[in-house]
């Protein structure tokens, strides 16, 4: 008898267990602002964006360039279409742009420093090394002349006592980033 209840007693252990469910999560940054990012885990919003693309008849190529400011940081983004560009307001949409070692696409992380006068100013922190960097423009509209898109990429710098030792590296991850609708001029040249 003991035998069939600790039969029925596993059974019921192993019919229960099917039907429990593991909890997901899933988390995404959110904002009304016309360009954000998850910068080491915390949203920033910026409060000050600069987007230009322009137009290059002698080499026949279009450059996206985007620079955003806030909370004493600031995010810089230039691509380059090099392939197909036309003397026209719009950019590739659903083409993904790769930091590269020749520097058609650069992606860069500034942070408050104080400089040698004690005033601060925004620095470069690190460089993105090629591959570790994306951007995608998921819309464009060239008569309102709005752009829409995402971005991430990584900084990484390395820091040196004053004898120029190595002490450490800081890296940056700058995720999740999104510019919606930011407005842009266009520049032919």
């Amino acid at each position: 008898m003991k035998k069939i209840s600790l039969i029925v007693t596993l059974l019921l252990a192993v019919l229960l267990l099917q039907k429990c469910k593991k909890d997901t999560f899933n988390a995404s940054a959110m904002s009304s602002t016309l360009l954000f990012a998850v910068i080491n885990d915390t949203t920033w919003n910026a409060d000050t964006v600069n987007a230009t693309i322009t137009y290059n008849s002698a080499t026949k190529s279009k450059v996206l360039t985007c620079s955003a400011i806030g909370n004493n940081k600031e995010v810089s983004m230039s691509v380059t279409q090099t392939v197909n560009a036309l003397n026209t307001a719009g950019f590739p949409v659903n083409t993904i742009f790769n930091a590269d070692a020749i520097g058609t696409n650069l992606f860069s992380y500034y942070t408050a420093q104080k400089n040698s006068s004690g005033v601060f100013v925004l620095t470069p922190l690190g460089t993105v090394a090629p591959g570790s960097g994306t951007l995608n423009v998921s819309a464009i509209d060239s008569v309102k002349k709005s752009i829409t898109g995402t971005f991430s990429f990584t900084s990484i710098k390395d820091n040196y006592d004053s004898n120029g030792v190595y002490i450490s590296t800081t890296v940056s991850q700058i995720n999740a980033g999104a510019f919606n609708n930011m407005p842009y001029t266009f520049i032919s040249k």
